[in-house]
């Protein structure tokens, strides 16, 4: 490599002066930002929520989400001053089968009824998140129309913890966005699990959307999530033949005719629709109105209303207890060579069990 001769350095090879760092940016400003929240008192929260301000709301969920003791009870002071406003609302639970269309049907469903005047939040209950790594953010941005209506507010469920945890979490945050002025809450699951029976005790409709022409129509769909369907609804059916979606209909009302009769009076149904092509729409939205109007005539709405208030309660005192056991100190120091003993078969797992019990009782009894 030749030497440059209009230089001194042993090297061709130079570096410029870079362009001066742009000292006018408003640190401050961002720092105010970050630290919005810490700043808020409860009186802020309220306010905000009730205000239908979806930034403060936000924060509060995050509140009800947190694992410091602190916030969780600020947030429950929140929930406290804002549950005046809530129950006004109509909770719907949504679920199907994995490649049903969920996103897209919420997504119809909801432009809908904002159009209809209503105020829309749509919540996520995903136990599984923590291995799937945030589907319903990927079901977020899906929902691009309703991610950014000014009457439409999406949250994502918790993405750890237990589906007791984040069902407890998502119950809580039902009332926020009540107090908020949503009319309208959607519970969403995500694929067919164990999630649907926490959804159930917290919503008054529960929606099952279904394909045709899947194999099997009831292949892989457990009893007890049919059983709590209040309506069947079979989407794509512009992606599938008529005979087809004809026969699935059928196939599901003789399915629905085979279970008891329900306590609400109501006679679960099977509709069709195509979220993509928006047919069928309005018609499930007129199913869910008939249910809720014949619900609220007769007192069946408000009686379950009262039921899963009173479960909630006993639900959050057993995980509350579970939480406190296994939090404890000598639980914690014993726990580990207690279950050694239970998998080398030298203690029972009842015994094990009433040592570890013991433990607990005479720690928080001294």
């Amino acid at each position: 490599m030749a030497k440059n001769p209009n230089s001194n350095n042993d090297t061709n090879l130079s570096v410029n002066k870079g362009v001066d760092q742009n000292t006018s940016i408003n640190t401050k400003g961002l720092d105010r930002f970050k630290n919005k929240r810490k700043s808020l008192n409860i009186d802020d929260y309220v306010s905000g929520i009730k205000n239908g301000d979806r930034t403060i709301l936000s924060q509060a969920i995050t509140l009800i989400e947190s694992t410091k003791s602190s916030d969780r009870e600020l947030a429950q002071d929140i929930i406290e001053e804002c549950l005046p406003e809530t129950g006004n609302s109509i909770r719907i639970g949504i679920t199907g089968v994995p490649g049903v269309g969920k996103s897209t049907f919420i997504e119809a469903l909801g432009n809908y009824i904002i159009e209809e005047g209503n105020k829309l939040a749509v919540l996520a209950i995903d136990p599984s998140s923590t291995r799937t790594k945030g589907s319903i953010l990927g079901d977020k941005t899906r929902m691009e129309t309703l991610a950014t209506n000014d009457n439409a507010f999406i949250r994502p469920s918790p993405t750890s913890g237990s589906l007791g945890g984040v069902a407890r979490k998502t119950r809580e945050t039902i009332y926020l966005c009540e107090a908020a002025g949503y009319d309208t809450i959607f519970i969403e699951t995500v694929g067919v699990g164990q999630s649907e029976t926490s959804v159930h005790s917290m919503v008054d409709f529960f929606l099952l959307l279904m394909l045709a022409g899947a194999g099997d129509e009831l292949q892989g769909i457990k009893r007890g999530i049919m059983e709590m369907a209040d309506t069947i609804a079979i989407n794509k059916i512009d992606e599938t033949a008529k005979k087809t979606v004809n026969q699935a209909v059928q196939e599901y009302k003789n399915a629905l005719h085979l279970y008891p009769e329900t306590a609400s009076g109501w006679s679960p149904e099977v509709t069709t629709c195509s979220a993509l092509a928006e047919e069928g729409i309005s018609d499930i939205w007129d199913i869910i109105g008939e249910y809720i109007e014949l619900t609220k005539s007769n007192g069946y709405f408000e009686e379950q209303r009262n039921k899963q208030a009173k479960h909630w309660m006993y639900d959050t005192i057993s995980n509350q207890l579970t939480e406190h056991f296994y939090d404890n100190p000598d639980v914690k120091k014993q726990q580990e060579s207690i279950e050694k003993r239970v998998l080398q078969g030298k203690l029972s797992s009842f015994k094990a069990a009433q040592m570890l019990l013991e433990l607990y009782f005479e720690s928080i009894s001294t």
